[in-house]
């Protein structure tokens, strides 16, 4: 039986991590806070306490990366702390809503500035779908072309955040004031719009998960893809941090909320409508980016559902040529582009925050079943010294779960009707599941 060819390290780990994180949001959410919050203080401290948070989340996934380092990381997690109903519940939204809808939304977003700056005649959804479909065949090829592809686009944008930051920095005028640190009274009212302000700053940070998908190609994925979640988290904040320090600085507090691009914004109070046309090349980069990282990683997932019994078998076959689960990879290809074809990527996304944090405080609570499970079974240090330990467990375990179900409650609170719907397709899986455990 053809097993994925292990021939990723540290690097490709940290870049995959950050091409997880790193897409279109950091150029557009800066705007979306400022909306809730109306000083620099609280803008800059909501996107720490959100970077904050997904270092906890990088310490808990590590862990659970050193225990089961197989390939499709969080389904293994769901599937031996759980049951494997759980876990094919979670690889079937991945499927149906999270992974597809979110890379057909990246891709149209991609065509939009690449048609605007190349003047091509092609509508959204046929650039979107070539970008798919290429970056697709690019993935067929393994997973070593599909990480150098991931890695040299994420050093790209890294670059472009860059320019941007050193751009707002000496040539974008203004200043950051430390005071006021609250724009009212402490109150519900101030801790809501915190609330509310957390919802972009995490789907922003979202992401770093995915990684694990592939640990079952990495060469040593206990080392590197732990080593990987600390260094990719900690470079996403240092840049999230950067570039809303900078457009802090720039556009003030009211200036931010008052613009839908901030990118664009400082670019142009920098260097003019030359550099918005510069920024937009990074942007469209960026997008590229995360959607190659979609596309090299979620596969996986249904690989090992496939390989579980619990999908249809030729999704679990590996290419004997280049080691990669191709079929596996082209149905994901496919199901994205027909979704970018039909333009139902909107409507998708409105499901997705609430129905992904869920998985999120699955995935975390389930550390708390493997470390019961060990005490148990009184398992010695010997067996144990393989396996990264999560600081702080169980407290900032327990404080991730806490900050995840927060950040359901409140899409839950802001948008019910389409929870709702996120959560009614999530259900679906169960009989799904019961359907294909009994063939």
């Amino acid at each position: 039986m053809s097993k994925p060819r292990r021939q990723l390290g540290f690097f490709d780990a940290t870049m995959i991590v950050m091409g997880g994180i790193v897409g279109s949001g950091i150029f557009i959410n800066p705007s979306v806070v400022a909306r809730h919050l109306h000083t620099s203080a609280l803008i800059l401290g909501v996107w720490l306490m959100g970077g904050a948070l997904a270092m906890l989340g990088a310490f808990i996934w590590a862990e659970l990366a050193t225990r089961l380092p197989g390939a499709g990381g969080q389904y293994l997690y769901l599937r031996d702390a759980y049951h494997p109903m759980v876990a094919f519940v979670y690889g079937w939204v991945l499927l149906l809503v999270t992974q597809t809808g979110g890379m057909a939304a990246v891709a149209v977003t991609f065509a939009h500035y690449y048609r605007e700056l190349t003047g091509i005649g092609w509508s959204d959804s046929a650039i979107a779908a070539a970008a798919l479909l290429g970056l697709t065949a690019i993935n067929c090829f393994g997973a070593r072309a599909g990480s150098n592809v991931q890695s040299a686009l994420m050093l790209m944008k890294t670059g472009a955040i860059a320019a941007l930051v050193l751009a707002g920095i000496f040539w974008g005028g203004g200043q950051v004031h430390a005071t006021p640190l609250l724009d009212r009274p402490v109150s519900f009212g101030l801790i809501g719009a915190i609330g509310a302000a957390t919802v972009p700053v995490a789907f922003a940070y979202g992401g770093w998960q995915t990684a694990s998908f592939v640990a079952g190609e990495m060469r040593d994925p206990r080392r590197d893809l732990s080593r990987g979640l600390f260094a990719g988290v900690a470079g996403v904040v240092l840049l999230y941090l950067s570039v809303n320090f900078v457009c802090v600085k720039v556009l003030g507090p009211a200036g931010l909320a008052a613009t839908a691009t901030p990118a664009s914004a400082v670019m142009r109070a920098a260097l003019g409508a030359r550099g918005a046309q510069w920024i937009a090349i990074g942007i469209a980069i960026s997008t590229l980016g995360f959607l190659s990282q979609g596309i090299l990683t979620a596969p996986r997932v249904y690989y090992a559902m496939a390989r579980d019994g619990l999908f249809f078998e030729w999704a679990g076959r590996i290419s004997a040529r280049t080691g990669a689960p191709v079929v596996a990879i082209v149905l994901q290809g496919v199901f994205a582009t027909a979704i970018a074809l039909l333009g139902k990527y909107e409507q998708i996304l409105n499901y997705e925050v609430s129905v992904d944090f869920i998985s999120f405080a699955l995935t975390a609570a389930s550390l708390f079943v493997f470390r019961s499970r060990e005490g148990a079974q009184a398992i010695g240090p010997r067996h144990l010294s393989g396996i990264y330990r999560a600081p702080g467990h169980p407290y900032t375990t327990g404080l991730f779960v806490l900050a995840c179900a927060a950040i359901v409650a409140s899409t839950w609170a802001a948008s019910p009707q389409n929870s709702v719907i996120g959560l009614g397709i999530l259900l679906t899986g169960i009989p799904v599941y019961l359907y294909w455990s009994k063939r």
